[in-house]
């Protein structure tokens, strides 16, 4: 166990000493340090060498003081072991090459075994381990979200694609989101098994179905994910734009569920259960205000926690592109002192 273990007490939905509080995009845009690293590496080059990930990694906990360091990684990486090849572009996001576009395409999709394939994110992880004084949080896309960028070829808000996909070709959706859902138990155990100390799920785009969407074409698959990596490691489900069915959200089987901004903290936890432990869920575009904001924004969102425990401060998405170091540095100080 890490010397500061608040985050993992609170993913047990244990009362903490004060608030964890880790940010989504902390190892990123807002460090002046990672940036330079950018100026000569690509993402993925830095993804792919584990002594620097692991520098990467841990920049947030030594310029921030966060709680928790997320494994530097991108949800995109184990699609290239899959067959599918991408390009990671600035202020775009993935892109595709060649997007699937029927069940042929998704039956010619490969089988991966995560501890070689994608050996590099479980060295960054057991190097990592080695170094930190807080836990690790491994990641993985959630099946909807990694389909959803397969099928469209890029991000598309109206995901008409992917939607096309679901509603006229039932059998290569769901063979597709089988395919997803294996990797993803795959992926998570292995670096469960490297030493990360829990793991998030993320399914940023599943907000853009309705309740009844939801539950027939994706909860089953995000289900038996949770299902099968469930053991000593706590599990987080990360979603936006789910707050007209958070709860089913909530049945799909995580530890810890993070919602947005979109939604009161208080009302999230009276819908999903006082006792389930709860991430979020300051709107990232406080951070472009003033401290003053920033202040009451947060103070606002520990109130409406309660003091129950088992809370993680976070972000409802992550870090937003311009936001300064010391409004992120001025976050987590508030957090932490009003808290403890």
């Amino acid at each position: 166990m890490p010397k500061n273990d608040l985050f993992i007490r609170a993913c047990r939905g244990e009362k903490t000493p004060m608030t964890p509080i880790w940010l989504m995009r902390q190892a990123g845009r807002c460090l002046p340090d990672y940036r330079k690293i950018r100026q000569k590496k690509s993402l993925v080059t830095i993804c792919k060498d584990p002594e620097l990930a692991s520098e990467v990694t841990l920049l947030p906990v030594d310029m921030l003081g966060v709680d928790a360091a997320i494994c530097f990684s991108d949800i995109m990486l184990p699609l290239e072991a899959m067959g599918v090849g991408f390009e990671l572009k600035d202020s775009i996001g993935p892109v595709i090459r060649k997007a699937i576009k029927n069940i042929g395409d998704v039956k010619r999709l490969k089988s991966i075994d995560p501890k070689s394939d994608m050996d590099f994110v479980m060295d960054t992880v057991r190097i990592t381990k080695k170094r930190s004084s807080v836990p690790i949080i491994g990641l993985a896309g959630a099946p909807f979200t990694m389909a959803s960028y397969m099928i469209e070829g890029s991000y598309n808000k109206n995901f008409t694609k992917t939607k096309s996909m679901m509603y006229n070709d039932p059998k290569g959706w769901e063979l597709l989101m089988k395919k997803l859902t294996e990797m993803t138990i795959a992926y998570l155990k292995e670096q469960i098994r490297s030493g990360a100390d829990a793991v998030q799920l993320f399914d940023s785009w599943v907000g853009c179905l309705g309740p009844s969407d939801y539950q027939d074409f994706v909860l089953p698959y995000t289900k038996k994910i949770f299902a099968g990596i469930k053991g000593s490691s706590p599990t987080i489900h990360f979603t936006t734009g789910t707050s007209s069915f958070l709860e089913l959200v909530k049945s799909a089987g995580s530890d810890v569920v993070s919602v947005d901004w979109r939604i009161g903290l208080d009302e999230a936890r009276s819908r999903i259960g006082q006792t389930t432990p709860i991430q979020g869920n300051l709107d990232p575009g406080i951070l472009l205000g003033t401290k003053a904001t920033i202040r009451s924004s947060s103070l606002k969102i520990i109130e409406q926690a309660g003091a129950r425990g088992g809370h993680i401060f976070n972000l409802g998405h992550g870090i937003l592109p311009g936001t300064e170091l010391e409004k992120v540095k001025w976050l987590v100080d508030t957090v932490h002192q009003s808290t403890r």
